[in-house]
């Protein structure tokens, strides 16, 4: 691929915005030295403003979400793309939400570059357990465990029960859910069908991987252990 839509792939521009910045001088190689659009130079040697290039496509990243924040690249208001570099929304194959997190819900979410990618995780074949905490309107009744774990619960207006999940008690009015499928709203609907009322949620982990430190509205891109991890079972 040429380097100019390389670099125009990438996010950083138009190729005649690239083109400009090449001959600007804001890309260079590793020492220092100011490459031009013809040049033949390796990804890992590019600089842009001495700076790394960013990844090439086939990305994966973890963010830990706010609230506040709507997984869209149109919606009105605050955008999870407004906690990325400005870039990674331009980038071509588009960077997309691997699934949604809803406005109110905080914690971990995937972001990829690679369609395959995406449709493998969220795929109900590759069973990646997700994993929620919520705080509740009012305390547990103590049989929420049971009726979760039945595979018999059946959300309103759903034609099909859902499959059996994992309750695990946090206090009087949390709890740890852990969920092998992802319908709409699934947790606050969940709690809704036993006369509660989710007042926060979180998602702390996909498959084997947490959160760990990555704070509040902080993204991380993700190696090759990360990448497994999403693919194993939690603990």
């Amino acid at each position: 691929m040429k380097l100019v839509r390389l670099l125009a792939n990438l996010g950083y521009g138009s190729r005649k915005e690239v083109t400009a910045m090449l001959r600007d001088g804001a890309f260079t190689d590793a020492a220092g030295n100011a490459i031009d659009e013809d040049a033949r130079i390796a990804h890992a040697d590019i600089r842009c403003d001495g700076e790394p290039l960013d990844p090439a496509a086939g990305m994966l990243i973890a963010l830990n979400k706010p609230t506040g924040y709507t997984c869209s690249t149109r919606d009105a208001g605050r955008l999870v793309y407004d906690l990325l570099p400005a870039r990674f929304r331009y980038r071509n194959p588009v960077l997309s939400t691997v699934g949604r997190l809803d406005r109110d819900t905080s914690g971990l979410l995937l972001m990829t570059d690679d369609g395959a990618l995406l449709h493998r995780i969220i795929s109900p074949k590759s069973n990646i357990a997700k994993v929620y905490e919520a705080t509740l309107a009012q305390d547990l009744r103590g049989d929420e465990a049971a009726i979760f774990a039945s595979g018999t619960l059946m959300l309103e207006s759903e034609k099909t029960p859902l499959l059996p999940a994992r309750l695990d008690v946090l206090g009087a009015r949390r709890a740890r859910l852990t969920l092998d499928e992802g319908r709409y709203h699934q947790v606050r609907r969940m709690f809704a069908a036993v006369g509660n009322h989710v007042e926060a949620l979180h998602r702390s982990a996909i498959g084997g991987f947490d959160l760990g430190d990555l704070a509040a509205g902080q993204w991380r891109l993700l190696d090759e252990a990360g990448r497994a991890a999403v693919f194993a079972a939690k603990g």
